[in-house]
Parts: C-alpha cells; sequence; structure tokens
C-alpha cells in the first residue's frame, strides 16, 4: 500500500530547485510522486511511496544528494527532522 510523506527540506532558494528536487526523489524506484508545497525558509514535499521499496531515509537521501541550481557542486538542502 502506497504511505505518503510529508517532508520538510531547507535550503532551497529558487523555483528550479522544487523541480530538480522532486525529479529526484520521482526517480526512485516505488515513489509514484513528489509534490513541492509553498516555497519557503522551510519547504514541504508531499511524497507518495511504496514502503515496500523504498524507504523514507532513502527519499531523504535523494533530496539532501540533489545538487543546488546556483552550484551543481553544492548539497544546500537539509531535510528536517
Amino acid at each position: 500500500t502506497a504511505k505518503t510523506a510529508s517532508i520538510k527540506v531547507k535550503g532551497i532558494t529558487c523555483s528550479m530547485d522544487l523541480k530538480m528536487i522532486a525529479a529526484n526523489v520521482e526517480k526512485l524506484n516505488g515513489v509514484s510522486s513528489c509534490k513541492a508545497g509553498r516555497q519557503g525558509t522551510t519547504t514541504t514535499f508531499e511524497v507518495k511511496f511504496n514502503p515496500a521499496l523504498v524507504t523514507e531515509k532513502e527519499i531523504h537521501s535523494a533530496i539532501e544528494g540533489t545538487g543546488g541550481c546556483e552550484n551543481p557542486d553544492d548539497r544546500p538542502y537539509k531535510v528536517k527532522q
């Protein structure tokens, strides 16, 4: 059964960041969708996923492993627990 997680992410500076993070998360096997909420100091992503195929920890890693839009070598995003 699908599960939905609300994941709060800090370090987002532009709308391109939202698209890149969502695209990265949606590449994971088991993730059916990743939608960004309103952009702010902390942006919440609604992630629908199958817990039998992917863990929240793997989703967090995908978010934190996404390169920044200003500098692709940066890893500016942090998941708030």
